[in-house]
């Protein structure tokens, strides 16, 4: 396996390019910004921050959109599993919509079951982002914002939070995240790309290879929210701390697999919470022979398998997106955290910064 040499992008090729996308129904306009640097591309939407395609090329220089998703604003607004979504105020699931901080209860609205999900049914996912264009010698990227209110969706506090979409010259997609608060919060941000390096509705990801450098993960119940156990994956279909297919052990009896119909749990990372991103994952679609590396500031690495996709969406290629069609591979503070004093916290607190940074490389 060997990284991409790509000719440098020419200043023209790296201006980001803005149309029109679409409307939501009210009426909001939603624009795209296409951007190209060290031969990915790379295109983003206002309207939940929502990468709307990522394009790389194959060992023979074909190029195809890797990341699930729609070609319309209507699918977005009324059919979308959270395709490519900038997610928040918190990702992933908080048991019963609810929890305590600072001795005061809060309340949010559920989505999931008894749930709350990615911020509830008008999370960070739905809302229109402010977005500004830059470029710099090297790179070229998107900066988003967005002022969530004091309340919004059961979230205390006023948060403020800035985005950063970058594209380098070698051609990874960095996301840097910042927020602030006026008042005691939780924060846990993240982007929910669906990923299938042989292109998006080209089948199953079964046969990529993934490796995740955790030897623990988080088990569920039946309603997917941890336990609060952190488990030994040894033994289990959760280890892939050596490369291994994704599907390979999914057909395993464990109880864990039936109630997520395949993986869809957060993998405790071995290096824990850093200041800087370092290596936790690598996916890699043998055929194509394109390669993903995911590198992280935070301890946990939601894994999902696709497993509720069930064929009646369709993609922008006019593919239909079936069970396993997709993986992601969602960076984040542990689901669930904060009714979870033992896990790693996510409070943020006045005065102080919520930062969080993943940068995602694409080799051959």
């Amino acid at each position: 396996m060997c990284a991409r040499q790509e000719p440098p992008t020419s200043r023209e090729e790296q201006e980001p390019v803005k149309e029109l996308f679409g409307e939501l129904s009210d009426g909001t306009k939603v624009h795209r910004w296409s951007l190209e640097n060290g031969g990915t591309r790379l295109k983003v939407l206002s309207y939940g921050g929502i990468v709307q395609a990522l394009e790389l090329p194959d060992r023979r220089g074909r190029y195809a959109n890797v990341s699930l998703g729609f070609g319309t604003v209507e699918a977005y607004e009324t059919s979308s599993p959270y395709f490519g979504a900038l997610v928040g105020r918190y990702g992933n699931r908080i048991a019963k919509g609810r929890f305590t901080l600072d001795g005061e209860d809060h309340r949010l609205p559920v989505n999931d079951g008894d749930n709350n999900l990615h911020g509830g049914p008008e999370g960070f996912d739905r809302r229109i982002w402010e977005v500004e264009e830059f470029t710099s010698a090297s790179d070229v990227g998107l900066v988003l914002r967005r002022t969530s209110p004091d309340g919004e969706m059961g979230y205390p506090g006023t948060l403020t939070t800035k985005v950063t979409y970058t594209l380098t010259a070698n051609g990874d997609w960095r996301v840097d995240y910042e927020a602030t608060t006026d008042r005691t919060t939780v924060v846990n941000l993240t982007n929910h790309v669906y990923w299938n390096l042989a292109g998006e509705g080209g089948g199953s990801v079964h046969d990529h290879e993934l490796m995740i450098a955790a030897s623990r993960y988080t088990p569920v119940d039946a309603a997917l929210v941890p336990t609060g156990e952190l488990a030994d994956v040894t033994g289990t279909a959760f280890d892939f701390r050596r490369p291994k297919t994704v599907g390979a052990d999914l057909r395993q009896a464990d109880p864990q697999l039936l109630y997520a119909k395949g993986i869809d749990h957060n993998m405790v990372l071995d290096k824990g919470l850093t200041q800087l991103p370092e290596h936790v994952a690598t996916l890699r679609e043998p055929v194509s022979g394109r390669t993903l590396k995911v590198a992280t500031t935070e301890p946990g690495l939601q894994c999902y398998s696709g497993n509720f996709l069930d064929g009646t969406l369709v993609g922008p290629g006019g593919r239909t997106y079936r069970q396993g069609d997709a993986l992601c591979l969602e960076t984040q503070h542990f689901p669930d955290s904060p009714n979870r004093p033992e896990f790693p916290t996510t409070v943020l607190r006045p005065g102080g910064t919520y930062r969080s940074t993943t940068i995602h490389s694409f080799n051959l």
